[in-house]
């Protein structure tokens, strides 16, 4: 499924709203988004989603954040590169079967 992106300007407790990315992966969805704080500089929240069925039968959703503020950015990008390469490296496989899905 094509990952949704939407621009919009809301204010909330985290600040405005600049740019929403959401990702469906299986029984999760990630949310990327980009906000603004009053002095107009950009932070992220990454948010992991998780529909959970309770035991009446309801659904709630699981939810964790985290914040990544702009002086963070770089090293962020370059830890998550590195460790998703080393994966790569290790178990080329796990990317093999995605691209079999998206060609199948």
């Amino acid at each position: 499924m094509t990952p949704q992106t939407t621009i919009r300007r809301d204010t909330d407790d985290y600040g405005d709203q600049i740019l929403t990315k959401a990702v469906k992966a299986g029984r999760r969805t990630y949310f990327f988004d980009v906000r603004a704080t009053r002095g107009d500089d950009y932070f992220l929240t990454i948010t992991e989603s998780r529909k959970v069925q309770n035991p009446d039968g309801n659904y709630t959703y699981d939810r964790h954040k985290i914040f990544l503020y702009k002086e963070d950015f770089e090293k962020f990008s370059d830890g998550l590169a590195e460790v998703v390469d080393f994966i790569r490296r290790s178990k080329p496989e796990f990317f093999e079967r995605r691209r079999e899905a998206v060609e199948g």
